[in-house]
């Protein structure tokens, strides 16, 4: 299991650990809902001002705001998922690796900043032997904890935890 410091951001190389470890056998409308239910549970017990949304094939299977977050952290699910889906891999991923590069993903990635944004909080659904269905997404923290959220809640629902 990996946990993130809230204050460290990770490596691109652990980023691209946990997408190769948080892969999914499959995702159906039930397995959504459990895994926004496992999300809201970990908000709520950290009083987390969160929005969560999980979107699949172009659908909204899962969208919950809880206390304390606001229409505009819709809009940073929006466009942090709008990054996973272009370039498969985790918006955290995207931005971390434009980063390392000496880049700034707003001026290099060529894309409008209000319609994409590669800030932690979005990761792929990637189904084995299929590839990225969708994506899972938080917004309402830093971008390392949204981020962190989404990881500790996929390793959980995978069974990765020991709790």
């Amino acid at each position: 299991m990996t946990r993130m410091t809230p204050e460290l951001s990770p490596t691109v190389e652990e980023l691209e650990a946990q997408e190769r470890r948080l892969v999914l056998p499959r995702f159906s409308n039930e397995d959504a809902w459990e895994l926004g239910s496992l999300l809201v549970a970990l908000a709520r017990e950290r009083q987390a001002p969160v929005a969560i949304d999980i979107h699949r094939a172009g659908q909204q299977l899962f969208h919950a705001a809880l206390e304390g977050s606001a229409p505009e952290n819709d809009a940073w699910i929006d466009r942090k998922r709008r990054v996973v889906m272009r370039y498969g891999h985790a918006s955290f991923l995207v931005g971390t690796r434009f980063r390392a590069k000496g880049q700034n993903f707003d001026e290099s990635s060529r894309l409008d900043p209000d319609v994409y944004a590669a800030h932690g909080g979005s990761f792929p659904l990637r189904v084995d032997g299929v590839g990225v269905i969708g994506a899972v997404t938080v917004s309402g923290l830093p971008q390392a904890q949204d981020h962190a959220l989404v990881v500790e809640a996929l390793e959980r629902f995978l069974g990765l935890t020991l709790d």
